[in-house]
């Protein structure tokens, strides 16, 4: 088991940030490619950005590029989602997933790659 827990979502303003969190535990960190999805009220959920369990790779949405910035302390078994310029579009739950992976470079973007999920933090943008 990896059990992955997420914090640091909550109540901001359009124009705003968060920094998102992602905190695992069980098995070996550095064998996993990580990534957040987000699900909004009535839609599926989506990719937001990944990381290869390097971090020499990342990978974002296009509705996100430029805005979100996804980082890995490996030495911390963490993950870390910084949303800046956030909009009210961008409300959501925000998922933290972990992909295990055989190479160090690899990254996973679809959601039926991933092998563990955590509960979700809860992002709210107001306008």
């Amino acid at each position: 088991q990896v059990p992955l827990v997420e914090s640091g979502g909550g109540l901001v303003q359009a124009g705003g940030s968060l920094n998102l969190s992602c905190a695992v535990s069980g098995d070996t960190f550095s064998n996993y490619a990580m990534g957040w999805f987000r699900q909004a009220p009535g839609k599926e959920r989506e990719f937001v950005a990944g990381i290869s369990w390097s971090g020499e790779n990342t990978y974002y949405a296009d509705s996100v590029k430029g805005r979100f910035a996804i980082s890995r302390a490996n030495a911390k078994n963490a993950v870390y989602l910084q949303a800046n310029s956030l909009k009210t579009e961008d409300t959501a739950v925000y998922y933290c997933g972990a992909c295990r992976t055989s190479v160090a470079s690899w990254m996973c973007t679809v959601q039926s790659e991933f092998d563990y999920w955590g509960q979700g933090t809860q992002v709210t943008v107001s306008s």
